[in-house]
C-alpha cells in the first residue's frame, strides 16, 4: 500500500468513528486535502511518518506552499481524522475516570501524543541534565522544541486585530481551529471539560511539554489571571480530582508572572519537581487549626502548608497572600506599593502527599529600580548571559527553561575553557574566566564543569527572585513577615 492507503487504513483502525464501510469516504477526504498526484513515500508505517509523506504530496501537487504554517495546518487536519470528536473524547475520558483518574489521564495523554498534538519529536531535541546545588538537585533544560516563527508569521501576528478569533491561544475556541499564518493550527486539539469552583474549566496538554504530562487547566471564560481565595480553592479541587498530578498558578503580575496573563489558567502534570523534594527548614505557626506550616529550604521565599482539610488549607493560604499583598519591609527592599502600583502577589502550587494536601506559597515582588531595571527580584544582570527571561511557575519549582541559543553558546564556552579556537559570545567571558581560575579543566570533564556551573547560575537566578535571602538579614525579615501573618 502507498502512504495514502496506509493512512486511510490507520484512520479506520484507530478510531471507532469510522469502519471499513467508510473507506472510500475517508480516502476522498484525504485526497481532497493532499491532491491526486502520486503519493510521496513514507519513511515507515508510523502515523507521523505517513502524515509527513502526505504533506510532501500536497506540496508536490500544489495544494499548499512549502511553508511552516501551511505544513502545520495540513498535518493537523490529517491528524484530526484519527482524533475522536470532543464529545466522544470527553465521554471516553470520564468513563475511564470511573476506573481511576490515572486511567483517564493515561488515555488522554497517549491520544495527545499519538495524534501529534504533543510534539514528541520536537520535544526530543531538548537538552536536559541535572545539576547538584546547595538547594538540592535542580533540573536544567535548554528548550529547542518550539519552532522559530518566520518573518511572515511575525508580521501577520502583529497585524491581527486584538479582538480576533480566538481571543487568545488558551481560549476553548482553539479546539479544532484550522490555524492561520502567525497563529497555530489546532485541528487535532481536544479539551476535557471539568467543573472547578462550580464553573466549567478545560483540561488539555501542552503541545511543547516542559515536563512529564505537562497540562494546562483553563477557564472557559476569557478573563485575566488573578490570585485570590478562589485560586487556592480551585487548585486544591483539581488536585482532589486528579490526585496523581500537581497543579500551580503563575503569579498575576508582570515580571514575576507568566507569559499569558490575559486568560485565567493553571499548569500541572505528573512530575515531582526539586522544590517539592526540598525539606522544611523550620516550622512556623500561622494560627490556623489543622494546618502545619514551615519555611522551605529553597532559594525563593516559600511557605509550605500541609493539611487533610482543603478548606483550612485555603484559609491559611489566603492569610499569607492577603498579608503579603500589603506588606512592606524597606530594610530588605520589599515594598507592597509604589505610587499606588501594586507589587506583591504569590505563586501557589498544590499537590497530594498521601492523605494530606500540600500547598507551597511562594512570595513574589515585581518592583524595579535604577540599579535593577529588569526587576529587583528578577535575574540580575550578571547572570542574564544564561537566563534573563521571567521566572515563572515551572522555574520557581526548580526546572530551568533556558533559551535555545545556549546549546551552541555553551559548546563555544567549552572550547574557550580548553584554550581551543572558539567563537564564544562576549557576554560569557567574565563567567568563563572565573571557571578557568577555580577549576581544573580537561577535555574529559569540561562538559560536566560547564553543566554544573549552569546549574549554580540557575540557583543564583532563583535566589535573585527570592524576596527574603538566606543571610541573617533575610532570615530575620522572613520571621517578621511570619509574625505579621499570625496577627
Amino acid at each position: 500500500m502507498n502512504s495514502l492507503e496506509q493512512f486511510v487504513q490507520a484512520v479506520i483502525d484507530s478510531t471507532s468513528q469510522y469502519t471499513n464501510l467508510d473507506h472510500i469516504y475517508v480516502y476522498n477526504r484525504v485526497l481532497g486535502l493532499v491532491g491526486e498526484g502520486e503519493p510521496a513515500e513514507a519513511v515507515d508505517g508510523q502515523l507521523t511518518s505517513l502524515v509527513d509523506a502526505l504533506v510532501k504530496t500536497a506540496i508536490q501537487n500544489g495544494k499548499i506552499e512549502d511553508t511552516q504554517s501551511d505544513k502545520s495546518i495540513l498535518a493537523d487536519q490529517l491528524m484530526d481524522l484519527v482524533t475522536p470528536l470532543p464529545s466522544v473524547l470527553n465521554q471516553l475520558f470520564w468513563d475511564k475516570y470511573q476506573v481511576s483518574p490515572k486511567a483517564a489521564t493515561d488515555y488522554f495523554f497517549k491520544l495527545s501524543k499519538d495524534n501529534d498534538y504533543i510534539k514528541t519529536r520536537a520535544i526530543a531535541k531538548n537538552v536536559s541534565f541535572p545539576a547538584k546545588t546547595d538547594f538540592g538537585q535542580l533540573e536544567i533544560t535548554i528548550n529547542l522544541s518550539k519552532p522559530e516563527k518566520d518573518p511572515k508569521a511575525i508580521a501577520a501576528a502583529r497585524n491581527q486585530p486584538q479582538n480576533g478569533y480566538p481571543l487568545c491561544q488558551l481560549c476553548m475556541q482553539n479546539e479544532g481551529y484550522l490555524g492561520r499564518l502567525g497563529y497555530p493550527s489546532r485541528s487535532n486539539h481536544r479539551i476535557i471539560r471539568m467543573t472547578v469552583g462550580g464553573e466549567t474549566w478545560g483540561f488539555q496538554y501542552s503541545p511543547y511539554a516542559y515536563f512529564n504530562e505537562h497540562s494546562i487547566f483553563l477557564d472557559q471564560v476569557h478573563r485575566p489571571m488573578v490570585i485570590n481565595r478562589q485560586t487556592f480553592a480551585n487548585l486544591l479541587e483539581i488536585v482532589k480530582q486528579l490526585p496523581h498530578y500537581f497543579v500551580g498558578s503563575n503569579a498575576d503580575l508582570p515580571i514575576v508572572g507568566g507569559s499569558m496573563l490575559s486568560h485565567e489558567h493553571y499548569q500541572g502534570g505528573r512530575h515531582v519537581f526539586p522544590m517539592m523534594k526540598a525539606p522544611v527548614a523550620r516550622t512556623i505557626e500561622l494560627g490556623v487549626n489543622g494546618v502545619e506550616a514551615g519555611i522551605v529550604k529553597w532559594p525563593m521565599s516559600t511557605i509550605r502548608l500541609t493539611s487533610k482539610d482543603p478548606v483550612a488549607l485555603t484559609d491559611a493560604a489566603v492569610k499569607i497572600h492577603n498579608t503579603w499583598m500589603n506588606y512592606t519591609d524597606e530594610s530588605v527592599d520589599v515594598r507592597a506599593y509604589t505610587d499606588g502600583t501594586r507589587h506583591h502577589t504569590t505563586t501557589p502550587i498544590a499537590y497530594k502527599d498521601g492523605e494530606n494536601y500540600v500547598m507551597d506559597v511562594v512570595l513574589r515582588d515585581n518592583q524595579t529600580s535604577a540599579a535593577f531595571p529588569d526587576g529587583i527580584f528578577h535575574p540580575h544582570q550578571d547572570v542574564q548571559h544564561i537566563k534573563k527571561e521571567n521566572i515563572g511557575l515551572i522555574e520557581v519549582m526548580g526546572r530551568a527553561i533556558l533559551p535555545a541559543r545556549l546549546k551552541t553558546e555553551l559548546v563555544e564556552v567549552e572550547k574557550y575553557l580548553l584554550n581551543q579556537d572558539n567563537q564564544m559570545a562576549e557576554m560569557h567571558k567574565t563567567w568563563a574566566d572565573q571557571l578557568k581560575e577555580t577549576k581544573s579543566i580537561t577535555p574529559a570533564n569540561v562538559t560536566e564543569v560547564v553543566n554544573t556551573a549552569v546549574g549554580n547560575v540557575f540557583a543564583r537566578v532563583l535566589a535573585d527572585a527570592g524576596v527574603f535571602k538566606w543571610d541573617e538579614a533575610g532570615k530575620a525579615a522572613f520571621a517578621r513577615f511570619i509574625s505579621a501573618v499570625k496577627q
